[in-house]
């Protein structure tokens, strides 16, 4: 099979998977949330409300789908494509598995991780465009938050995630997940783990960190004048992020594919969603349980916290490296 054709399956199957598990990623967020609540949950349609997603994408689909008069026409429409677009390329990167086939990826790049904050540092063009496109001032001061806290929790994120390259010796993510073959990242980089779940729910405007979109405050946030499919994209886009983070975390810290108790007789894929379903329900978890920030307080914690902590746990990996070097 000629290369090109290879990747165009890989990228079709992949786009395929990934989709489908947004849809039921936002479906177990919606259950577990009632068993937190003590509630139901969706589960009326199919069984067990197995088809909520399906029904969910008809109807927005079929919403009317609004433009403001004020907004700025090509700029409005492209900013939720490119959150989306930006979003599902760092699928391209990350390595699911490692078998005698070959790496259960679409490309092994050298320089992962670095690819991976370059391409998802572009998703803030999406939310900063459609605020201020929409021509309305709610919508431009919600991206202006996301722009700030992105900017804020990114200077912590990356500082948290060079104690891992340190240890590694390596920027590849398929090198990151072969460090970890007798000690998992997160044992010596625990602090660095900390810091990364924390910036990484900020950067994904996830609550507790969910300022953008404080509805008490600025009605929707940045999407308060998107209907339709294009409300949809911003909303696929951030469960994409979700999973994006997942999977992050799981080749930095958790091991990647890599089996816990040398139970290696499961395939290392099993172990991978198994890692990455994890992290999910940690997302869900803190969504039920923590409430949102105020945005002075949000800044502080990111400026006056998480970024003084990730400067130490980065100085204090790098004394011991070069100590027991």
């Amino acid at each position: 099979m000629p290369l090109w054709l290879l990747v165009v399956v890989k990228s079709a199957f992949l786009l395929f998977v990934v989709v489908t598990t947004f849809a039921y990623a936002m479906l177990a967020e919606r259950k577990v949330l009632a068993w937190m609540q003590l509630r139901p949950g969706p589960n009326r349609v199919g069984p067990w409300g197995l088809l909520q997603p399906a029904a969910d994408a008809a109807k927005m689909l079929f919403k009317e789908d609004l433009t403001p008069a004020t907004a700025d026409p090509l700029m409005y429409r492209f900013a939720p494509w490119l959150s989306m677009i930006t979003a599902m390329a760092v699928f391209a990167v990350i390595p699911f598995s490692e078998s005698d086939a070959g790496l259960w990826s679409i490309g092994d790049v050298n320089a992962g991780i670095l690819v991976i904050f370059a391409l998802t540092s572009l998703g803030i063009y999406g939310i900063s465009l459609a605020g201020w496109s929409s021509g309305s001032k709610y919508p431009l001061l919600g991206s202006l938050r996301s722009t700030a806290q992105m900017i804020s929790y990114e200077l912590a994120m990356t500082l948290s995630v060079v104690g891992v390259l340190i240890l590694a010796g390596t920027t590849s993510l398929v090198g990151i997940v072969h460090a970890q073959n007798k000690l998992w990242f997160v044992v010596p980089q625990l602090a660095g783990f900390l810091i990364f779940i924390v910036t990484a729910v900020a950067e994904t405007n996830r609550a507790p960190f969910d300022l953008v979109e404080a509805e008490t405050e600025l009605v929707g946030g940045f999407h308060t004048e998107y209907s339709g499919l294009r409300f949809g994209l911003f909303f696929i886009a951030e469960y994409l992020n979700m999973i994006t983070v997942a999977c992050i975390t799981t080749l930095l810290f958790f091991g990647g594919w890599n089996p816990p108790f040398g139970l290696a007789i499961v395939p290392g894929i099993f172990w991978f969603v198994l890692k990455a379903g994890f992290v999910l329900f940690i997302y869900i978890w803190l969504r039920a349980t923590l409430p949102r920030l105020r945005y002075d307080r949000l800044m502080a914690f990111g400026w006056k916290v998480l970024l003084p902590l990730a400067t130490l746990n980065l100085m204090a990996t790098a004394a011991i490296v070069a100590w027991t070097g």
